[in-house]
C-alpha cells in the first residue's frame, strides 16, 4: 500500500473517531445539558478565534510546506524551519499595540447583542496563539510526511477535551469560567505536545540565519494571510454574524446542523494533509502528468467516500433530530440539505487546493478568498437579517460554490488539467440513485436503530454499484485485495487441518 493511501486511511479513522465524539459533543451533551446559550457561547469564542488565527501564523505554516521541498540542502532548511517559529513572534509583538488601541471597538462589534462574551475577550487572543502554533509544527510534522499523530492532535485531541470538560460541567466540577479556563489550558497542552514531538522527529541544527529567499517567502507569506484572513471570515463570519444580529441559541441550532453537514468533509481532511506535500514535490519538479493523476485520483475518491456520507446523512435527518429531541433546534434541519450539496461539490475538486497554494499561481488564492470574504459578508447580512439562519446557509452554498468555480477556471486555464471524467458522471449518478432509493425505506422503529439499519443498506447497495461499475481504480484494488486475503485465510485454515 502507498504512503499516501496508508496515511490516509489511517487519517481517515482518526478523524472518523473525532467527528463521532464531536457529534456526542455537538448533538447531545451540549443541547441537553449546559444548554443552547452555553453552547452558542463556546462556539462564538473558538470561531472568533479561528478570525484572529491567520493574523499570528501570517501564512507561514503554508510557506513550510511549499518551500521545504525546493531546498536541497539541510542548512536551507533548517533557516527555514527556525524563521518559522520566531517569526509569528515578531507578529505577536506588533499586534499588542493594536489590540490594545482597537479593543473597545472590538468588543462593542462582539457584544452588540449577546454581552456574555466581554469576560472572556482576552481568551479569544490566547486561544488564537496556541493555534496558530500548533498549525505551523503540524505543518512541521506534514513536510517529514509524518501526519497521523498530528492529525490525532489537530482533529481527536480539541473534540476529546471538550467532551471531558462538558461531563465535569454536567457533574458540576466545573463552572462556565472554569470550562473556558481549561479549555484554555488543554490548547497549550496540546501545543506543549505537538512541538517536543516535532522536534523529536526532526531537530534542525539551530541558527538564526535567515532563508536565503527571504522576500520571497515573506511575499507568499503576505499573500497566504490575505488569502487565509479572506478563508477564515468565509468559515466563521456565518457564525459570528449570527451571534451579532440573532440571539444566541440561534448559534447552536446553525452549529449543530453545519457540524452535521461538515461531516462530509472528514474523509477529505485526511486526503489532503498527506497529499499536499505529494502535491508541491510534483510542482517542484515540473511533473505535470503526476499532478493530473493526484487530481484526478482524489477527485473520484472524495466523491465516492463523501458521497456514502452525504447519503447516509440526508436520508436520516428526521431520525438524527428524533434523537437529539431537544427544542427548536430541528428549525436548522435545512441547512444541513443546503450545505451538504455545497460540501459534496467541494470535495469533488480534489486536491485542487494544494495545487493552487503550492504553485506560483498562488497569488489567486488571495483574489479568489478576497472576493468570496467580501461576498460571504454581504450574503450573510442580507439573507440572515432577513432569513435568519436559514439564510446563512444559503451564504455558506454561493460562496463555496463561487470560490471553487473560480479555481476550477483557473487551473484549467493555467496548467490545462481538471478533476473530473466520465467516472465522475457515474459517480454522482450513483449517489443520487442510492439516496432516491434509500429515502423510499422508512421503518417503525428506534431512531438509532433506524439509523443503522439505514446506514447497512446504503453501504451494502453503495458499495455493490461502485465495484460493479469500477468508479474508483483504489477501491477496487483494496476490494480485490480483502477478498484474497480472505481466500488465504481459508486457504491456511483448512490446510491446518
Amino acid at each position: 500500500m502507498s504512503l499516501i493511501a496508508k496515511q490516509s486511511i489511517y487519517n481517515f479513522i482518526t478523524i472518523s473517531i473525532a467527528f463521532i465524539i464531536g457529534a456526542i459533543n455537538t448533538l447531545f451533551l451540549y443541547p441537553t445539558f449546559p444548554g443552547k446559550e452555553f453552547q452558542g457561547l463556546v462556539v462564538a469564542l473558538l470561531a472568533t478565534s479561528n478570525l484572529l488565527q491567520p493574523f499570528i501564523s501570517f501564512g507561514v505554516q503554508h510557506a513550510l510546506i511549499k518551500f521545504y521541498s525546493s531546498y536541497s540542502n539541510k542548512q536551507d532548511r533548517d533557516n527555514l524551519l527556525w524563521f518559522s517559529v520566531y517569526f509569528p513572534m515578531i507578529i505577536i509583538i506588533a499586534l499588542i499595540p493594536v489590540f490594545v488601541f482597537l479593543k473597545p471597538q472590538i468588543i462593542s462589534f462582539l457584544t452588540s447583542v449577546n454581552q456574555e462574551i466581554e469576560k472572556y475577550f482576552t481568551m479569544i487572543f490566547y486561544i488564537a496563539i496556541l493555534t496558530a502554533y500548533f498549525e505551523i509544527f503540524f505543518s512541521w510534522l506534514r513536510i517529514q510526511l509524518k501526519t497521523i499523530f498530528g492529525n490525532f492532535l489537530k482533529e481527536f485531541y480539541p473534540r476529546l477535551l471538550i467532551f471531558f470538560l462538558l461531563l465535569f460541567y454536567i457533574f458540576g466540577f466545573i463552572d462556565l469560567n472554569e470550562f473556558v479556563d481549561f479549555l484554555l489550558i488543554g490548547y497549550l497542552i496540546r501545543l506543549l505536545i505537538v512541538v517536543f514531538y516535532s522536534f523529536y522527529i526532526y531537530t534542525p541544527s539551530f541558527r538564526i540565519n535567515l532563508p536565503e529567499n527571504l522576500l520571497t517567502i515573506l511575499k507568499y507569506n503576505f499573500l497566504i494571510f490575505l488569502s487565509g484572513a479572506a478563508a477564515s471570515i468565509i468559515l466563521d463570519i456565518d457564525k459570528s454574524m449570527i451571534y451579532s444580529i440573532l440571539k444566541v441559541e440561534n448559534v447552536a441550532y446553525y452549529v449543530v446542523a453545519l457540524y452535521i453537514a461538515t461531516v462530509i468533509e472528514a474523509p477529505g481532511r485526511g486526503l489532503f494533509q498527506i497529499s499536499s506535500p505529494l502535491v508541491a514535490s510534483a510542482i517542484n519538479k515540473k511533473d505535470i502528468e503526476r499532478l493530473e493523476v493526484l487530481l484526478k485520483k482524489t477527485s473520484i475518491n472524495l466523491i465516492i467516500v463523501c458521497g456514502f456520507v452525504f447519503i447516509v446523512i440526508n436520508s436520516n435527518l428526521s431520525e438524527l433530530y428524533q434523537v437529539i429531541n431537544q427544542e427548536g433546534y430541528s428549525n436548522a434541519i435545512s441547512v444541513i440539505w443546503i450545505v451538504s450539496v455545497g460540501k459534496l461539490f467541494s470535495m469533488s475538486m480534489g486536491c485542487i487546493n494544494n495545487i493552487i497554494s503550492n504553485s506560483k499561481y498562488y497569488p489567486y488564492i488571495f483574489w479568489f478568498s478576497l472576493l468570496s470574504g467580501f461576498l460571504a459578508v454581504i450574503l450573510n447580512l442580507l439573507l440572515i437579517e432577513k432569513h435568519g439562519i436559514i439564510g446563512a446557509a444559503y451564504a455558506t452554498l454561493s460562496v463555496i460554490i463561487f470560490i471553487n468555480i473560480c479555481k476550477l477556471i483557473l487551473i484549467l486555464v493555467k496548467f490545462k488539467i481538471h478533476p473530473y471524467s466520465v467516472k465522475t458522471i457515474y459517480a454522482f449518478v450513483l449517489i443520487i440513485f442510492v439516496f432516491y432509493l434509500i429515502n423510499q425505506i422508512y421503518f417503525e422503529l428506534n431512531p438509532l436503530l433506524s439509523i443503522f439499519l439505514k446506514t447497512t443498506i446504503s453501504f451494502i447497495i453503495f458499495s455493490f454499484l461502485i465495484i460493479k461499475f469500477k468508479i474508483s481504480e483504489n477501491i477496487n484494488q483494496i476490494y480485490n485485495k480483502g477478498f484474497i486475503d480472505l481466500i488465504q485465510l481459508f486457504q491456511k485454515i483448512f490446510s491446518s487441518k
